[in-house]
């Protein structure tokens, strides 16, 4: 998802100072076996991370068939303009460290590998079709598909690890069914850069973590 890392990394911040007024994080690191110095350390460099995008590749774009959404056309002023090449970036902090925390937990969490590959299925597959391009802007979901779908799997199919499988189901659920899936739709949104892991940690894939702990 393209655009404004900066906007994203304060609302970040807002939605972060939610959580730890009301103690969901320190639940929510509990729940995953983390100390609350390491989970705070954790959010404090995917948040820091959010605002690095890694790029991989340029590709040929075209302009969108139909204008942004209303509700989007303010991001759009403040972003590079668009001309005709899309650049497809890595965010490292809403995909790569992500990713390696959920490597961490496949491996020392202690639930099947299959638990894990049968939620992240799943959740690929409810964010794939939850998803939809947004012209100019990226790709855009509701933000509590994904965690609901997540928690779910994580409860049904291992409620012991169920905090575990949730987390790992939703990062990388949101990462392939949102994200990795939906990059065959970049050249017709006309975005100048199209961000694997969205414009930053909180557009959806560390959030979806976060809440889908929470709910498990």
């Amino acid at each position: 998802m393209p655009g404004g890392p900066f906007l994203f990394a304060v609302v970040g911040l807002v939605f972060l100072f939610v959580l730890i007024q009301v103690g969901a994080l320190q639940v929510a690191f509990h729940k995953l076996g983390l100390d609350p110095e390491a989970g705070m350390t954790l959010l404090f460099v995917s948040l820091m991370g959010s605002l690095v995008n890694v790029p991989l590749f340029r590709m040929e774009a075209e302009e969108p068939a139909e204008p942004p959404p209303e509700l989007f056309r303010g991001l759009l002023k403040h972003r590079q303009p668009f001309e005709g090449v899309t650049t497809v970036a890595v965010n490292l902090g809403g995909c790569l460290l992500p990713l390696t925390f959920s490597a961490y937990l496949v491996l020392h969490a202690g639930a099947a590998g299959f638990d894990y590959l049968l939620a992240v299925a799943t959740v690929s597959a409810v964010s794939y079709y939850a998803s939809r391009p947004v012209p100019g802007i990226g790709i855009g979901m509701p933000i509590i598909i994904a965690p609901l779908a997540a928690a779910m799997a994580g409860i049904l199919i291992d409620p012991e690890h169920g905090p575990a499988i949730a987390y790992v189901g939703g990062t990388l659920g949101v990462l392939i069914g949102a994200d990795l899936l939906r990059l065959k739709d970049i050249r017709k949104m006309g975005s100048p850069v199209a961000s694997i892991g969205g414009a930053g940690t909180f557009d959806g894939i560390f959030i979806t973590g976060i809440i889908a702990v929470l709910l498990a």
